[in-house]
Parts: structure tokens; sequence; C-alpha cells
């Protein structure tokens, strides 16, 4: 039998083909719990190849060391269904297994091969694309839904599915007036798809239409906040720093309260974006109470340091916001380790990661001039460590603020100056360049 696209499955009962489906369909736009989906296949047809797969690989998409087990649970049913599945759910076993050495580079490539013989592979093209974006690969972005694109056509279900991925990653490779009209036109195809409605508000972040932005969020938020979307996190944070580029201040603190953190998760991408928005209120010198302890106490608690370092970066701010020296100081250590190690986040820490990190915490002690000379050689390569240009502005930001907190005052008019260059219409850009003047 084969799925809706046209690919063959190994084993599986029509159920549990169905069950797949459908949990296909709530990773697609984020919407309800593909796992527990899933489970209730595996429940009843635990022989099911492609059922382990889509598990292991939604857990994956999380990229913290809190799923490892359950990855390998999967990992351990598939190789025992390996004589009896096909070479394409052996790829994906293989890209799984990849990922859970700590061999991320070699994961990709796995995908890479796999969707040269499975263009129409949904799947393995929404994974690969999120693991390009946890690289901060901005050509895999663009280019990955690019090379399958002809595969199919705009009467596939799911083709406003790859263009909202192609509109990011035409966002991040700075294309943006073709990101924004292939955004749109993905949402045309799919209302509820939130990650090409995240694309179109990247592009309005990045042109500094702050304004138009939160008009956007607002006009569109029936497809982006329901209940069951667990995406919406990302996109209020997105509201959130439209109204604090305006200097809405008290408004950005309200959708952290409502929407953003509205309760203590320890989710690694829900805490990273919680942290980068305080964090930029830190930098503006606004006070946000308590907030901070409640994610500093999150961090504390996990057992993520040293995993992945771009999360690391965020666990550090948390640490050095609210003071907490030891906390901080035992981070520094397990990057240090990773750097040290072997894997893809080893390589990641080693190029970028680590001297972030102690930048942060250089900042957190008032070492300003540490933290510019740490940050200056690598803010334009910070992207080898994931994460977005609208995440990774928190690295030009703190250089910034480092620089006039410093008195290094050339330093501090040469950066603004260039902020206003590439953010002509940015109030809060050019209040930074009035200072550094």
């Amino acid at each position: 039998m084969n799925d809706s696209r046209g690919l063959p499955f190994s084993s599986g009962t029509s159920s549990s083909h169905e069950t797949y489906e459908r949990a296909l369909a709530a990773l697609n736009v984020y919407r309800g719990d593909a796992v527990a989906i899933i489970d209730e296949a595996l429940s009843t047809d635990p022989d099911f190849v492609m059922g382990h797969v889509l598990r292991a690989e939604v857990l994956i998409t999380m990229w913290e060391r809190s799923v490892l087990p359950k990855v390998h649970e999967s990992l351990q049913s598939l190789q025992a269904l390996h004589d009896r599945s096909n070479d394409r759910e052996r790829a994906h076993a293989q890209a799984i297994a990849r990922w859970a050495q700590g061999d991320w580079d070699g994961m990709r490539l796995s995908f890479e091969r796999l969707l040269a013989d499975h263009p129409r592979d949904l799947l393995a093209l929404q994974v690969s694309h999120l693991a390009d974006f946890y690289h901060g690969d901005r050509d895999s972005l663009r280019a990955r839904p690019e090379r399958v694109l002809p595969s199919w056509t705009s009467a596939d279900p799911a083709y406003g599915i790859l263009l909202g991925m192609q509109a990011f990653g035409l966002e991040e490779c700075g294309q943006y007036a073709q990101a924004e009209d292939t955004g749109r036109r993905a949402l045309e195809l799919q209302p509820d798809d939130c990650w090409a409605h995240h694309a179109v508000a990247h592009v309005l972040e990045m042109q500094a239409r702050q304004a138009e932005g939160i008009a956007f969020m607002q006009s569109r938020e029936a497809h982006w906040a329901q209940s069951d979307n667990g995406f919406s996190f990302h996109n209020w944070w997105h509201t959130a720093l439209f109204n604090l580029d305006q200097g809405r201040n008290a408004e950005a603190l309200a959708l952290y309260d409502r929407c953003i953190r509205p309760e203590p998760i320890g989710v690694q991408v829900m805490m990273l974006d919680a942290t980068a928005l305080l964090w930029r209120l830190h930098l503006n010198g606004v006070d946000a109470g308590t907030r901070w302890n409640e994610l500093a106490d999150t961090y504390e608690q996990s057992e993520e340091a040293g995993f992945y370092v771009f999360n690391d970066m965020h666990a550090m701010a948390a640490y050095t916001a609210t003071g907490r020296t030891r906390a901080a100081a035992d981070l520094l250590k397990a990057v240090q380790a990773s750097a040290a190690g072997q894997g893809t986040n080893a390589r990641m820490t080693r190029e970028v990661g680590l001297p972030i990190v102690q930048a942060i915490d250089a900042f957190g002690q008032g070492r300003f001039a540490e933290t510019v000379n740490l940050l200056l050689p690598v803010r334009y390569k910070a992207h080898a460590f994931g994460g977005s240009h609208a995440q990774r502005d928190i690295i030009h930001r703190t250089l910034i603020e480092a620089a006039l907190r410093g008195g290094d005052q050339p330093m501090a008019r040469a950066l603004t100056q260039e902020r206003t260059a590439h953010k002509s219409h940015c109030a809060f850009s050019w209040g930074l360049r009035q200072r550094a003047a």
C-alpha cells in the first residue's frame, strides 16, 4: 500500500496508515500532538515501520537531550524491523541513528539522498528543513524545498506546506520580496500553516515594518494562535518583537505573560524565545520583575547543558540576568567540555558557540570590553550554531550595548551606523545610534 503521496509502506494496516496521515498533518501545521496520534497506531500495530519513523522524527524536531531515550526506543524497534523495511524506511532509520549519535551533519546528508530518491517524502522534507534551521543553514533552508518542488503540483494538498518552507528559506537568504510573495501564496493554499505565517513575519521583522507586522499578526490570529497550536508561542514572540521595537514594553511583557510564557514549561525551544524577549528588555534597561527567576530556575533543573550550544547561549543569558554566577560557571564548563568533544554540536561550539556564551557571561559581570572583543570576530559567523537572523539579532544588540556601556564610543558609533544602514526605518536602531553619538 502507498501513502497519499504515492510512497510505499512496507507494513501497516489501512487503519494505521490513516493514523499516520493524521499525525503527519498535525506535524505539518503544528496543531495537535503528532506523537500521541501515531502512538494510537503503534499500540495496535507495533510492527508499523513508518509509525516508528514518524514518532522518532517528531521527537527529534525538539532538538534536546531529553528526547534521546525515546528516540533510542524507536531505533531499537526499527532495527528489529530492518529486514522487513523498504529502502526509503531504512534511509529514515539511518538519519535517525545519525542524529542520536550526535552526527547532525550526517543526518542532514542522509535526508539529502533520501529526498533525491523520494522527492515526495513530506516527512523527510519537513524534518530536514527544521534540521537546516537548527544549523542556521540558510542556503539549504531555501534549496531543499526547491529541489523537490518540481515533483509536486499545486493540486497536491500539501503544496502550500512546501511553499511555506521555501518562503522561510528565501527570507533567510535575504530575498525578501520573493519570500513575502511565496509566503502569502502558501497562506492562500493553507491558511493554517503557521510556518508560512512565521516566514512572512520574518520578512516584516527584517524590513523593520513593525506596525504592519502587528496588523498582519492580528488579522490572521485565528489561523495561528489556536489553543492546540504547538508553534503559536513563536508567532506570539514575533508579535512581541514588533511591539518592543516600537517602545511598547508593557505590551511586549503582557504578551510574554499571556502567550509566550504562561506557565513554566521546560521545552527548550519555548524557553529560548522567552529568554530572547526578556534579554532584549534587559539590554534596554527594562525591569522584567520575577520573570527571570522562573526561567533561570527551569534552566537549572534541566539537563540540557552542553547538548546544543544555541540553547546554552540562552541559558547563560538567564543566569547572568539573575546574577547566578555559580550556575553560569557550571554552564561554561559544560560548554567548554562540549567544544572538546566529537559531533556536530562540538564543531558548532568551537566555531562560534563558546565565545558567544563567554561573551554573555562577561556582559553580565560588567566586562564590556571583553564582550566586544569576543563577539566581534564571530557575529557574522553565528549562523553556524543555528537559529534565524531575527533570533541571532540578540548577539548584535548585545555587542552594541557592550560598546555603549563600556564607553567604546568609536565602536558603538560604527556599529550603530551599520545597523541603521541595514534597517533605515527602525526607530529602535536610530535610538541606539543617537546614544552612540
